[in-house]
């Protein structure tokens, strides 16, 4: 006991020492948890021999994960990815396994190992990229997607990878032994003929959506009748468990049974409450994973072979990358979406630690070959987190070679010029061209202005921000301007420029926060509007509808909140100190106590009315 509760000290201490230091760097958790597996592991000695057992057990943590990626993808949107998911995810894998098999046949002459090499190092880490993408908003770009799909058919090809592999088998390499070793469960499976394991495999899937279709309703409702809340994690965590087991049981990844449950179960009102109690099991033990990818290291051979497997591993990155970086340009990937998907899947993965030991197991790969391949795997994850910081380097290189491009000769006016055409700025423009208005809209981002001239939209690509542009545009003789840019510094900047310029001119302007309220209101802009405010006082207006307001009601007091707020906004803006923070200045703060009781009183005089009305009817 006192054993287990040090080892566990150590491994919690060094992930709360290093893995804050690194997300406060840019540098991301996942580097982090690698950096503390590798202090425990090879530069201290720290870690113990536990660390292989807890590698096998922190793996769930990667299958926790599939199941609530799952968990967010509908079988519609699913079926949507079908083509991403053959396409894209098929050829990668395709391409990836034979250019890294026939390099590795080059190399080592015997084909069984060129093969399963092959097949392994096509697979990138689901673990780490996701975690990645996640952590830096990335999942919702065509790149983010398209990564995803190819993660996603990756996980998929895991299953006739390993049906494969024992076909590979020869005897020329002997396994090693396995002396009083019990024999794998497994091999219940492997000793029926193959009609049977895939029969057998088949119905286990079928059971698991049909199960996830009619079982898990009434059991949750079972369950959370008893109104324990420890009861739905137990019933979460056993569902996903007994998932994992029956895929292990016919040799099937754990983590594909659990993404099918989890697209099952996408639909289901319980989807939010599953959720909520698995990812902090699944959190803990991704953390827990990637710490034992860097404990299990192997320093001592690396020392003994640095350069040779620096070489193998820089070599298995730019051949996945050179595979990747094709199929972005055959698939039309352009410009940061393209380094995304060329940069973000090229390690190895997780899975190829299941790969390596079944195949030592069956006797195809010899030891040293497969020491190697898991050291090449373990030093590539390694170096994800630095892809990524590659690709935001070359990111940062592609933005601002377009900002060198020449802005686009302005050859329109009209009364109502638009600056910046993201998902705010297009709203703006349709409402106005499709009441008669002419616009001219100018935006710095030249693929966002190509895919508006696309659909018949004519723009012009420029920096907004810069005075020249704005007065090519026709701002002497403009009546209204918008102000739509994303960058909150060069909004307030714009509204500056535009209200020096002319005094009479109206401005609208897009407010990241109610800070850059303030700011915007001093620099001249006339209308401000919060991204999220509207959106937020509708959803105020659902509750109100759905607590038994009607709708007149719902809309009286959404209304007068509207104004009210409105009208504090001004008041607190006069009082707002440019570079002091709000808490800590005492006039902001009475003033805004003061108007939420205004606030509170109008809303309470609007109920009297509203009452008052019912009582007269």
């Amino acid at each position: 006991m006192e054993s287990f509760l040090l080892q566990a000290s150590v491994y919690l201490g060094a992930a709360v020492l290093i893995v804050p230091l690194t997300v406060r760097a840019g540098l991301g958790s996942v580097l982090g948890y690698l950096a503390a597996g590798l202090l425990l592991g090879p530069a201290l000695s720290l870690a113990g021999s536990e660390t292989h057992d807890l590698q096998h057990f922190a793996e769930f943590g990667v299958v926790m994960m599939l199941f609530l990626i799952g968990l967010d993808l509908e079988p519609r949107t699913l079926w949507e990815m079908r083509h991403r998911l053959l396409g894209l995810g098929g050829l990668q894998v395709a391409l990836s396994a034979s250019l890294i098999g026939a390099i590795v046949l080059a190399m080592d002459g015997r084909w069984q190992v060129a093969v399963t090499l092959g097949l392994l190092f096509s697979l990138s880490s689901t673990a780490i990229v996701v975690q990645t993408l996640s952590e830096k908003n990335l999942m919702r770009t065509a790149g983010g997607r398209s990564v995803f799909a190819v993660l996603l058919s990756q996980d998929i090809a895991v299953v006739p990878m390993l049906a494969a592999i024992p076909l590979l088998a020869t005897r020329a390499i002997q396994p090693p032994a396995t002396e009083g070793a019990a024999e794998p469960l497994l091999s219940l499976v492997q000793s029926l003929p193959g009609w049977a394991v895939t029969g057998l495999t088949l119905s286990i899937v079928a059971g698991i959506v049909l199960a996830g279709h009619f079982l898990t309703r009434p059991v949750f409702r079972f369950v959370h009748a008893s109104r324990l809340p420890e009861m739905g994690t137990f019933i979460s965590l056993l569902m996903v468990l007994g998932i994992a087991f029956l895929m292990m049981l016919v040799g099937l990844s754990p983590a594909l049974g659990t993404f099918i449950a989890g697209v099952v179960l996408a639909n289901s009102e319980f989807r939010h409450q599953i959720e909520a109690d698995i990812k902090p099991f699944k959190g803990i033990l991704m953390g827990l994973f990637f710490m034992t990818v860097g404990v299990s290291i192997d320093i001592s051979l690396f020392a003994t072979q640095a350069p040779r497997i620096l070489a193998l591993t820089l070599g298995l990155i730019t051949a996945k990358a050179l595979v990747l970086y094709t199929l972005a340009r055959i698939f039309r990937l352009r410009g940061r979406d393209r380094m995304l998907f060329t940069f973000g899947l090229a390690q190895g993965s997780e899975f190829g630690f299941l790969i390596v030991s079944f195949a030592l197991t069956q006797g195809i790969l010899p030891e040293p070959v497969a020491q190697r391949a898991l050291l090449v795997i373990s030093l590539s994850m390694l170096l994800t987190p630095l892809l990524f910081l590659l690709y935001e380097r070359l990111s940062h290189h592609h933005n601002a070679r377009n900002s060198d491009r020449t802005p686009d000769e302005i050859d329109e006016k009209g009364p109502v010029i638009i600056a910046g055409i993201g998902r705010f700025g297009q709203v703006v423009n349709r409402m106005a061209r499709s009441a008669g208005l002419q616009t001219v809209v100018l935006d710095a981002d030249a693929a966002a202005v190509e895919r508006m001239r696309r659909f018949g939209i004519k723009g012009f690509y420029g920096d907004p921000a810069r005075p020249d542009l704005l007065l090519a545009a026709g701002l002497a003789s403009a009546q209204i301007l918008v102000v739509a840019v994303d960058d909150a510094a060069r909004a307030t900047q714009i509204v500056q420029f535009a209200r020096k310029s002319r005094p009479d001119l109206h401005i609208v302007a897009r407010a990241y926060d109610r800070v850059h309220v303030y700011e915007l209101y001093r620099a001249g802009a006339d209308d401000i509007v919060r991204e999220t405010f509207d959106s937020s006082i509708r959803a105020g207006r659902y509750v109100l509808e759905n607590m038994g307001f009607t709708e007149y009601e719902a809309a009286k007091l959404s209304q007068t909140y509207f104004k009210v707020d409105r009208a504090a906004m001004r008041d607190l803006a006069e009082l707002w100190e440019p570079g002091k923070p709000v808490h800590d200045n005492p006039a902001y703060v009475a003033r805004a106590r003061q108007l939420d009781e205004d606030l509170r009183t109008a809303l309470l005089d609007d109920q009297d009315e509203i009452g008052a009305d019912k009582a007269a009817q």
